[in-house]
């Protein structure tokens, strides 16, 4: 069984025991956090699909870690005026371990 959710303007594509890193969430760590915005969930051969969200159905994780993620750099150079910009961005994120997925 795999679910589709939405969280931090991202979809996700879930199953039980799946390690996923999100957008940061204000949680602290080994706290439950259940997410409710599941666009779809498919079983045993069968998919609900949502419109836009499954009624009903909600995915439980625990909240593992809050991390950094790598490093992304920006560099702009202009030709014969000496203009260099370098810049880095680490974002900030939040790892879930998905521990159940319940359909509507």
């Amino acid at each position: 069984m795999y679910a589709i959710i939405r969280t931090g303007g991202k979809q996700y594509r879930v199953r039980e025991g799946d390690l996923i890193d999100v957008e940061r969430l204000e949680i602290a760590d080994g706290e439950e956090v259940t997410l409710s915005e599941v666009l779809l969930v498919q079983g045993d051969g069968d998919a609900q699909v949502g419109t836009p969200m499954v009624e009903g159905a909600s995915v439980t994780a625990r909240v593992e870690a809050h991390r950094l993620g790598d490093k992304v750099r920006s560099f702009k150079y202009k030709n014969k005026t000496r203009r260099r910009t370098y810049r880095g961005h680490r974002q900030p994120l939040t790892r879930l371990a998905i521990t159940a997925i319940r359909a509507g």
